[in-house]
């Protein structure tokens, strides 16, 4: 089995100390997408361990060190995506062309501060309240069903920006098999987590069809920086979710 695609997977998707031996070609980088659910898994696996050694801490630190365990695997790239797009689409103005523009700009105004705080602070809400109520199976459900979403973003959304990774991963993803990934990946989530399980997939399936919707409305498809609002919206949506329900 070629391990390649899983590898390029790694490497963008995390801060582990994964090398390429070289660009890999754009085939490579459009399989990589069917992998997206396993870095999930492994992030969730990850962080498992992590809340089984806290087991004895105080909740308020117990929660803390999760999630910044969870950013740092990550590497902060998606709450990167999340700043740059809640700039863009406020100083945007509805404007398709001033949005894509104001994405690209590394600089961070205080919407796209206040964005993160907010998104951060119902993470750390939600992740205590799990913790309270020994719910450690949202530690998987979120980082697999955000990162499938990704896979599921590019299924069903043109990618916008001409050239560039992106562009790769959209041209060259296998489309069946990505469907049939997608879907297994929704499976073993019920499997696993039974009830909980299928409220996240429909707390998902709901916040995944109204991101989008804006998405097409304002730029007619995503960025690399919407599909990263995207993942952090929907993770902070699921630890949400299971904490109410």
């Amino acid at each position: 089995m070629n391990l390649l695609p899983l590898w390029i997977a790694l490497q963008f998707l995390s801060s582990l100390p994964i090398r390429l031996p070289g660009m890999p070609e754009p085939k490579q980088m459009g399989r990589s997408l069917l992998f997206y659910p396993v870095v999930g898994l492994l992030f969730g696996l990850i962080l498992l361990a992590l809340n089984a050694l806290l087991s004895a801490s105080p909740p308020l630190l117990h929660a803390a060190l999760l999630l910044t365990l969870w950013v740092l695997l990550s590497g902060g790239l998606h709450l990167d995506g999340l700043a740059d797009s809640a700039d863009a689409w406020l100083g945007g103005f509805g404007d398709r062309e001033r949005t894509l523009i104001i994405m690209k700009d590394p600089r961070s105004g205080p919407i796209a501060v206040i964005t993160l705080v907010l998104v951060l602070l119902l993470k750390f809400c939600a992740l205590l309240a799990l913790i309270e109520n020994h719910h450690s199976l949202g530690l998987i459900l979120a980082p697999v069903i955000g990162r499938s979403a990704l896979l599921g973003l590019f299924l069903c959304t043109p990618y916008v920006r001409a050239g560039g990774l992106g562009q790769a991963l959209a041209d060259h993803l296998p489309r069946t098999l990505g469907k049939q990934v997608l879907l297994a990946s929704a499976v073993g989530c019920v499997l696993l987590a039974g009830v909980s399980g299928v409220i996240a997939l429909v707390v998902v399936a709901v916040g995944f069809y109204g991101l989008r919707q804006l998405m097409m409305r304002r730029l007619g498809g995503t960025t690399g920086d919407t599909a990263g609002a995207l993942l952090e919206l929907l993770e902070m949506a699921v630890l949400v979710g299971l904490a109410l329900f």
